[in-house]
């Protein structure tokens, strides 16, 4: 990583990846890593196929920057790379019939005694539950508006759907999500 490239914004750090400039992608690997992981490894439940389709997505920027015509954002850009890809894989998993598999995700345990700790554990099991209990198209809105901070029109963009639906998809996420959660907790939200 170098000073140069840190204070480049995310347009410019691919005006430079578009030259094969190795720094530049670098960086940009730092910035969207987590992110992208992240969203990955929520739609498919499995954090090695998440992996393999990480360095897929960074793998598609490195050869296809030039196919960025920077009329979006480059975040919407890269989730929607990443999108495809977890749906083409998601496709294929249903196509060979496969057995998913379950992965819980670690809490962060610093600063947390133990009934603190319980209680987390138990709000994001409940969480976690109500999540994977909305349907695929559901999540994926969810993941991108309150997880990766989206709006309403990048996120139509990057699933290729239009901006009603989204809004659509994501009103009754939460209406799906506040029963969940009250079946759990008991609690009328």
């Amino acid at each position: 990583m170098s000073a140069a490239t840190e204070d480049l914004n995310d347009a410019q750090l691919i005006d430079l990846i578009k030259t094969r400039n190795q720094a530049a992608f670098d960086e940009f690997y730092r910035r969207f890593e987590k992110k992208v992981y992240h969203f990955i490894r929520q739609k498919l439940n499995d954090p090695f196929e998440a992996y393999d389709i990480l360095h897929e997505v960074f793998m598609e920027v490195w050869r296809q920057a030039e196919r960025f015509e920077g009329r979006s954002k480059v975040s919407t850009w890269v989730f929607g790379i990443a999108f495809n890809k977890s749906v083409d894989r998601l496709r294929k998993r249903k196509h060979d019939q496969l057995d998913e598999e379950e992965y819980e995700t670690q809490a962060d345990e610093e600063g947390l005694s133990p009934m603190e700790l319980v209680s987390a554990t138990e709000e994001a099991t409940f969480l976690h539950k109500c999540v994977e209990a909305l349907s695929e198209a559901q999540r994926a809105v969810v993941q991108l508006a309150f997880f990766e901070d989206m709006s309403y029109p990048e996120i139509a963009e990057i699933i290729g759907r239009p901006e009603g639906t989204v809004k659509t998809r994501i009103f009754h996420a939460k209406q799906a999500l506040k029963r969940c959660v009250e079946k759990f907790t008991g609690a009328r939200l």
